[in-house]
């Protein structure tokens, strides 16, 4: 990548909270944010916002007569992409891009009237506009009062690391100079879980961590749901609001035996992470914060392709997900955040149940993985 990307700007809003200082915090002590309620008449595990969090949200939504008619998942973009683009000084006169995507979308809302529809035969006039999969971007493009492109997509779980291929594509191409990138999702509905149950991924621990991510030891697959979303600026050149530069970026689509399968060894994981690291040296890379979802096989081939791409002398592995759930769309982002946080505090956060936990090395490049339903793998190298 001759061509200097930054990130001038991150924000995020989940179970950790929606301010960098206590996500931070939170990323230091070895609490998950889960809580246990019922669905399905079953006792099930998932990650909601904090109470600060939940309260911004609903600040917001009481903030405009058009934005109660809004699903959780565009009002979580707005909510961030408001404090990304004041940390990255953008004014309302600047022309920046919008590409925030989801893997589902206005899950509630549309569940929702669709339920509405079931009984009485009728939809609300909004049900439509209000559900589509462009509803996020555009309705942050409509309170930012941006000029620029708006885009939003569902590339499944690796979607955030595809709108940041997607804007850096942009940047270099010279038809944009900044670009707002990310994910949102609000998946916390019973027919979202009742997916993921019908997949035989749910969690169905009740232990102290009920999502064992990246335990390549674990007998029973672990995926916890959560909610969030997070975005990020990005900008051509350093700047002196730099945070972190994009070293390298890799993608990867691999052909399926089954429609939710990733191969035994993750070919695609494995080229996305070659084609991140182009000429770096495997030993410059200190840490990956990998997709590792809780599932058996996911996380047992993701691992195999660190090990084919690094060797015996891997880099140190982590992920957030046995923290604060898998939130799909927005994941890979979270993830970037993550990364972000660990080279700025020089602190690497490990997981509990996990042999790394406790190493400590100088933190200089870290890469990043995502993957979603279909095979669609991104790495992104990072460093300061």
């Amino acid at each position: 990548m001759p061509t200097t990307i930054s990130i001038t700007a991150i924000a995020s809003i989940s179970g950790l909270g929606n301010d960098q200082n206590v996500i931070w915090q939170n990323y230091l002590n070895d609490n998950h944010c889960f809580i246990e309620t019922t669905v399905g008449n079953q006792n099930t595990n998932i990650a909601p916002l904090n109470s600060d969090s939940k309260k911004l949200v609903s600040e917001l939504k009481k903030s405009d007569s058009k934005y109660k008619s809004l699903d959780n998942s565009v009002l979580f973009a707005i909510a961030t992409s408001r404090k990304a683009i004041e940390k990255a000084g953008w004014q309302k006169s600047d022309t920046f891009g919008i590409n925030i995507g989801s893997s589902r979308g206005a899950t509630e809302l549309f569940e929702k009237h669709h339920l509405d529809f079931i009984q009485s035969g009728k939809v609300v006039t909004l049900a439509s506009p209000t559900t589509t999969l462009g509803n996020i971007s555009s309705w942050v493009s409509h309170d930012l009062q941006s000029q620029g492109p708006e885009i939003s997509h569902s590339i499944t779980c690796s979607t955030a690391l595809h709108a940041l291929l997607n804007g850096i594509a942009w940047l270099k191409s010279g038809m944009a100079d900044k670009f707002l990138v990310g994910g949102s999702e609000a998946p916390l509905t019973d027919f979202t879980i009742a997916q993921m149950r019908a997949l035989k991924i749910y969690s169905k621990n009740s232990a102290e961590f009920p999502c064992r991510a990246s335990d390549l030891n674990k007998k029973q697959n672990s995926l916890v749901l959560g909610e969030g979303a997070a975005v990020c600026c990005i900008e051509i050149g350093r700047t002196d609001k730099t945070i972190a530069v994009i070293e390298g970026i890799g993608y990867a689509t691999e052909i399926l035996e089954h429609n939710v399968s990733v191969s035994t060894e993750a070919t695609c994981f494995q080229k996305s992470m070659k084609m991140a690291l182009g000429a770096t040296e495997l030993s410059e890379v200190d840490a990956i914060v990998m997709h590792a979802p809780g599932t058996i096989k996911g996380d047992l081939s993701e691992y195999k392709a660190i090990q084919k791409i690094f060797g015996a002398e891997l880099p140190l592995l982590t992920t957030n997900k046995w923290k604060i759930g898998h939130t799909f769309g927005a994941s890979g982002m979270l993830s970037i955040e993550m990364a972000i946080l660990m080279l700025q505090n020089q602190t690497f956060i490990g997981v509990p149940f996990a042999e790394a936990k406790t190493e400590k090395k100088p933190l200089k490049k870290i890469m990043v993985n995502a993957v979603g339903f279909g095979g669609n793998a991104v790495s992104v190298l990072l460093s300061l």
